[in-house]
Protein backbone atom coordinates (compact mmCIF):
# COMPACT_ATOMS: atom_id res chain seq x y z
CA UNK A 1 0.00 0.00 0.00
CA UNK A 2 1.20 3.40 -0.85
CA UNK A 3 2.15 5.98 1.86
CA UNK A 4 0.28 9.30 1.55
CA UNK A 5 3.67 11.65 0.59
CA UNK A 6 5.10 14.00 2.83
CA UNK A 7 4.34 17.17 0.68
CA UNK A 8 5.77 18.21 -2.46
CA UNK A 9 9.37 19.63 -2.25
CA UNK A 10 11.36 21.42 -5.14
CA UNK A 11 14.99 21.06 -5.69
CA UNK A 12 16.82 23.82 -7.96
CA UNK A 13 20.16 22.75 -9.76
CA UNK A 14 19.12 19.22 -9.83
CA UNK A 15 20.34 17.41 -13.06
CA UNK A 16 23.23 16.03 -11.33
CA UNK A 17 25.55 16.05 -8.51
CA UNK A 18 24.46 17.63 -4.93
CA UNK A 19 21.21 18.39 -6.19
CA UNK A 20 19.99 15.20 -7.76
CA UNK A 21 21.01 13.41 -5.02
CA UNK A 22 19.10 15.73 -2.81
CA UNK A 23 16.07 14.96 -5.11
CA UNK A 24 17.23 11.54 -4.72
CA UNK A 25 16.51 11.68 -1.16
CA UNK A 26 13.61 13.59 -0.38
CA UNK A 27 12.03 11.19 -2.90
CA UNK A 28 13.28 8.47 -0.63
CA UNK A 29 11.97 9.86 2.72
CA UNK A 30 8.42 10.58 1.15
CA UNK A 31 8.11 13.49 -0.60
CA UNK A 32 6.77 14.17 -4.30
CA UNK A 33 9.87 16.14 -5.78
CA UNK A 34 9.71 18.37 -8.73
CA UNK A 35 13.77 18.70 -10.10
CA UNK A 36 14.09 22.06 -11.92
CA UNK A 37 17.70 22.81 -13.99
CA UNK A 38 18.68 24.28 -16.92
CA UNK A 39 20.33 21.57 -18.27
CA UNK A 40 18.01 18.82 -19.73
CA UNK A 41 19.69 16.44 -17.85
CA UNK A 42 16.66 17.21 -15.19
CA UNK A 43 14.07 14.97 -17.52
CA UNK A 44 17.01 12.15 -17.21
CA UNK A 45 17.69 12.24 -13.55
CA UNK A 46 13.97 12.82 -12.46
CA UNK A 47 12.79 9.69 -14.70
CA UNK A 48 15.86 7.66 -12.74
CA UNK A 49 14.52 8.91 -9.36
CA UNK A 50 10.88 8.04 -10.56
CA UNK A 51 11.79 4.39 -11.87
CA UNK A 52 12.62 3.49 -8.18
CA UNK A 53 8.92 4.10 -6.85
CA UNK A 54 9.61 7.14 -6.16
CA UNK A 55 7.24 10.40 -7.70
CA UNK A 56 9.63 12.65 -9.69
CA UNK A 57 9.04 15.15 -12.46
CA UNK A 58 11.32 17.43 -14.31
CA UNK A 59 11.31 21.08 -15.64
CA UNK A 60 13.65 22.41 -18.11
CA UNK A 61 14.28 26.13 -16.81
CA UNK A 62 16.18 29.17 -16.13
CA UNK A 63 16.20 30.37 -13.10
CA UNK A 64 17.37 33.95 -14.00
CA UNK A 65 14.06 34.38 -15.54
CA UNK A 66 11.80 35.40 -13.01
CA UNK A 67 8.90 34.92 -15.20
CA UNK A 68 9.40 31.41 -15.87
CA UNK A 69 9.80 30.92 -11.96
CA UNK A 70 6.48 32.02 -11.20
CA UNK A 71 5.13 30.22 -14.32
CA UNK A 72 6.95 26.88 -12.38
CA UNK A 73 5.57 27.47 -9.46
CA UNK A 74 2.24 28.38 -10.07
CA UNK A 75 1.88 25.61 -11.58
CA UNK A 76 2.84 23.03 -8.72
CA UNK A 77 0.89 22.33 -6.04
CA UNK A 78 1.51 24.20 -2.70
CA UNK A 79 4.89 23.18 -1.79
CA UNK A 80 6.21 21.63 1.77
CA UNK A 81 9.98 22.27 0.73
CA UNK A 82 12.49 23.98 -1.57
CA UNK A 83 15.47 23.50 -1.57
CA UNK A 84 17.40 26.41 -3.35
CA UNK A 85 20.77 24.53 -4.50
CA UNK A 86 21.35 25.46 -7.91
CA UNK A 87 24.71 27.92 -8.01
CA UNK A 88 27.94 28.51 -10.48
CA UNK A 89 31.60 28.47 -9.51
CA UNK A 90 34.57 29.33 -11.12
CA UNK A 91 38.43 29.26 -9.93
CA UNK A 92 39.89 32.28 -10.39
CA UNK A 93 42.61 34.18 -8.38
CA UNK A 94 41.49 37.60 -7.41
CA UNK A 95 43.93 39.41 -9.88
CA UNK A 96 42.17 38.27 -12.61
CA UNK A 97 38.38 38.51 -11.36
CA UNK A 98 36.06 41.18 -13.59
CA UNK A 99 32.92 42.40 -12.15
CA UNK A 100 31.27 40.22 -15.32
CA UNK A 101 32.43 37.32 -13.15
CA UNK A 102 30.77 38.75 -9.75
CA UNK A 103 27.78 39.90 -11.56
CA UNK A 104 26.93 36.78 -13.41
CA UNK A 105 27.59 34.54 -9.92
CA UNK A 106 25.12 36.57 -8.08
CA UNK A 107 22.64 36.38 -10.85
CA UNK A 108 22.62 32.78 -10.59
CA UNK A 109 23.90 31.80 -7.09
CA UNK A 110 22.11 34.76 -4.79
CA UNK A 111 19.52 36.50 -7.18
CA UNK A 112 18.21 33.52 -8.23
CA UNK A 113 17.82 31.78 -4.89
CA UNK A 114 16.32 34.71 -3.54
CA UNK A 115 13.29 34.90 -6.94
CA UNK A 116 12.83 31.00 -5.97
CA UNK A 117 12.15 31.94 -2.46
CA UNK A 118 9.78 34.79 -3.19
CA UNK A 119 8.02 32.94 -5.65
CA UNK A 120 7.66 29.60 -3.38
CA UNK A 121 6.24 31.24 -0.03
CA UNK A 122 3.09 32.58 -1.88
CA UNK A 123 2.46 29.02 -2.26
CA UNK A 124 3.61 27.11 0.73
CA UNK A 125 1.89 25.39 3.25
CA UNK A 126 2.15 25.64 6.72
CA UNK A 127 5.09 24.59 8.61
CA UNK A 128 6.96 24.27 5.44
CA UNK A 129 10.84 24.00 4.68
CA UNK A 130 13.21 26.40 2.63
CA UNK A 131 16.82 24.75 2.43
CA UNK A 132 19.25 27.08 0.83
CA UNK A 133 22.83 25.75 -0.33
CA UNK A 134 25.79 27.77 0.87
CA UNK A 135 29.13 27.07 1.00
CA UNK A 136 31.97 26.57 3.92
CA UNK A 137 34.07 28.68 1.80
CA UNK A 138 31.97 31.68 4.10
CA UNK A 139 35.18 31.20 6.34
CA UNK A 140 37.46 31.74 3.64
CA UNK A 141 39.56 30.02 0.31
CA UNK A 142 41.57 30.51 -2.71
CA UNK A 143 41.11 31.43 -5.70
CA UNK A 144 36.84 31.90 -5.69
CA UNK A 145 36.42 35.54 -4.30
CA UNK A 146 33.34 35.94 -6.07
CA UNK A 147 32.12 32.45 -5.28
CA UNK A 148 32.91 33.56 -1.39
CA UNK A 149 31.19 36.67 -1.43
CA UNK A 150 27.46 34.82 -3.43
CA UNK A 151 27.83 32.10 -0.56
CA UNK A 152 28.62 34.49 2.59
CA UNK A 153 25.41 36.46 1.10
CA UNK A 154 23.41 33.18 0.43
CA UNK A 155 23.89 33.02 4.50
CA UNK A 156 22.61 36.60 5.39
CA UNK A 157 20.03 35.81 3.05
CA UNK A 158 19.24 32.46 5.19
CA UNK A 159 18.99 34.19 8.53
CA UNK A 160 16.84 37.48 7.04
CA UNK A 161 14.76 34.68 5.15
CA UNK A 162 13.99 32.97 8.90
CA UNK A 163 13.36 36.27 10.82
CA UNK A 164 10.78 37.37 8.47
CA UNK A 165 9.07 33.94 7.76
CA UNK A 166 9.24 32.22 11.07
CA UNK A 167 6.28 33.49 11.83
CA UNK A 168 4.48 32.24 9.23
CA UNK A 169 5.48 28.80 10.39
CA UNK A 170 8.35 28.60 7.46
CA UNK A 171 11.66 27.60 8.77
CA UNK A 172 14.49 28.63 6.56
CA UNK A 173 17.89 26.81 7.52
CA UNK A 174 21.39 26.77 5.07
CA UNK A 175 23.58 23.54 4.45
CA UNK A 176 27.09 24.96 3.75
CA UNK A 177 29.28 22.17 2.05
CA UNK A 178 32.91 21.77 1.90
CA UNK A 179 34.74 20.25 -0.70
CA UNK A 180 32.24 17.63 -2.81
CA UNK A 181 33.17 15.10 -5.25
CA UNK A 182 31.18 16.82 -8.01
CA UNK A 183 32.05 17.24 -12.10
CA UNK A 184 32.93 20.77 -10.45
CA UNK A 185 35.69 19.44 -8.37
CA UNK A 186 36.94 16.88 -11.06
CA UNK A 187 37.08 19.79 -13.18
CA UNK A 188 39.46 21.62 -11.99
CA UNK A 189 43.67 20.58 -11.75
CA UNK A 190 45.00 17.00 -10.59
CA UNK A 191 47.18 19.85 -8.23
CA UNK A 192 44.54 21.54 -7.24
CA UNK A 193 42.29 18.93 -6.27
CA UNK A 194 45.29 17.63 -4.56
CA UNK A 195 45.42 20.85 -2.70
CA UNK A 196 41.99 20.88 -1.49
CA UNK A 197 42.57 17.24 -0.45
CA UNK A 198 45.46 17.57 1.45
CA UNK A 199 43.44 20.14 3.87
CA UNK A 200 40.83 17.71 4.68
CA UNK A 201 40.98 16.04 8.07
CA UNK A 202 38.94 12.83 7.24
CA UNK A 203 40.97 12.51 4.71
CA UNK A 204 38.46 12.47 1.63
CA UNK A 205 36.41 15.22 0.36
CA UNK A 206 32.58 14.90 0.84
CA UNK A 207 30.22 12.58 -1.60
CA UNK A 208 26.94 14.68 -2.86
CA UNK A 209 25.08 12.01 -0.63
CA UNK A 210 25.96 13.73 2.52
CA UNK A 211 25.12 17.00 1.49
CA UNK A 212 21.59 15.03 0.54
CA UNK A 213 21.32 13.84 4.35
CA UNK A 214 21.71 16.98 5.49
CA UNK A 215 19.07 19.04 3.76
CA UNK A 216 17.08 16.08 4.51
CA UNK A 217 17.41 16.74 8.42
CA UNK A 218 16.19 20.66 7.92
CA UNK A 219 13.55 18.80 5.78
CA UNK A 220 12.06 16.69 8.33
CA UNK A 221 8.74 17.80 8.87
CA UNK A 222 9.38 16.74 12.76
CA UNK A 223 12.29 19.45 12.80
CA UNK A 224 10.17 22.46 14.26
CA UNK A 225 12.48 24.19 16.65
CA UNK A 226 15.53 24.94 14.02
CA UNK A 227 15.96 28.21 11.67
CA UNK A 228 17.87 30.95 10.87
CA UNK A 229 20.86 28.31 11.46
CA UNK A 230 24.19 27.14 8.94
CA UNK A 231 25.35 23.60 9.03
CA UNK A 232 28.74 22.98 7.83
CA UNK A 233 29.32 19.40 5.86
CA UNK A 234 32.94 19.73 5.15
CA UNK A 235 34.58 16.62 7.13
CA UNK A 236 35.92 19.56 9.37
CA UNK A 237 38.10 21.66 7.24
CA UNK A 238 36.17 24.31 8.97
CA UNK A 239 38.35 23.32 12.22
CA UNK A 240 41.50 24.68 9.82
CA UNK A 241 43.34 21.37 10.80
CA UNK A 242 43.51 19.03 7.93
CA UNK A 243 46.57 16.79 6.73
CA UNK A 244 48.28 19.62 5.35
CA UNK A 245 48.56 21.28 8.72
CA UNK A 246 49.63 18.02 10.50
CA UNK A 247 52.21 17.00 8.27
CA UNK A 248 53.94 20.28 8.48
CA UNK A 249 53.92 20.48 12.10
CA UNK A 250 55.45 16.93 12.08
CA UNK A 251 58.76 18.12 10.54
Amino acid sequence: MAHEPLGHALVTGAAKGIGRAIAAKLAADGYVVTLADKRDQVMEAAAEIAATGARATGVVIDLGDRAAVAAMIAGLPPLAVVVNNAAIFTDKPFEELTEDDFREMYRINVVASFVVAQEAVRRMVAGARIVNIGSRSFVGGKHHAHYIASKTAIIGLTRAMAIDLTPRGIRVNCVAPGVIDTDLYRGLTPERRAEMLAQQPTGRVGRPEDIARAVAFFADPENTYITGQVLLVDGGKSLGQGRMVEAEAAE
